[in-house]
């Protein structure tokens, strides 16, 4: 299986941290079976940010689940990608919302959405979720219902 045609620069290659924000380490390849609907999760246990007020460290798990098109994202890329949050301040809200439209904008995705279960600090936890379905598609619809419903993982 040849993917050479996907033209990826990070997979195989040294890693080079960003040390903030970077949505341009994310990478794309081809879907290899754009003629079906299937889910890809990814789980980051690991994710970091700074409190934009304070400073401190907040620590979450990263869900990120969708169905894709034409177009997949790198879970190298990924993994920088959210990597590069570490020192970013952003409030949690902003950093799911942040993450979502990132993967939108890069993908094109049928449907995606991320949830962050950020540990608690000064005793309350926050798990926002943010999701997408393409416009004017039974996508959109599904977006609608799984926001409606939406009950913690």
């Amino acid at each position: 299986m040849d993917r050479k045609e996907d033209n990826l620069q990070q997979l195989g290659h040294a890693v080079e941290y960003r040390m903030d924000y970077a949505p341009e380490v994310l990478e794309t390849f081809e879907n290899r079976h754009p003629d079906n609907d299937y889910w890809v999760e990814f789980l980051c246990p690991e994710f970091t940010t700074l409190c934009p007020i304070t400073g401190q460290p907040d620590f979450a798990e990263i869900r990120i689940l969708y169905i894709p098109d034409r177009r997949m994202v790198e879970s190298k890329s990924l993994k920088l990608y959210l990597f590069s949050f570490r020192n970013h301040g952003d409030f949690h809200e902003d950093c799911v919302n942040i993450i979502m439209k990132d993967l939108v904008r890069l993908m094109e995705p049928r449907y995606l959405e991320v949830t962050g279960l950020f540990t608690p600090r000064g005793g309350i936890a926050i798990h926002p979720y943010a999701n997408y379905g393409r416009p004017g598609t039974a996508y959109e619809q599904m977006a609608e219902h799984r926001r409606m419903n939406y009950r913690l993982p």
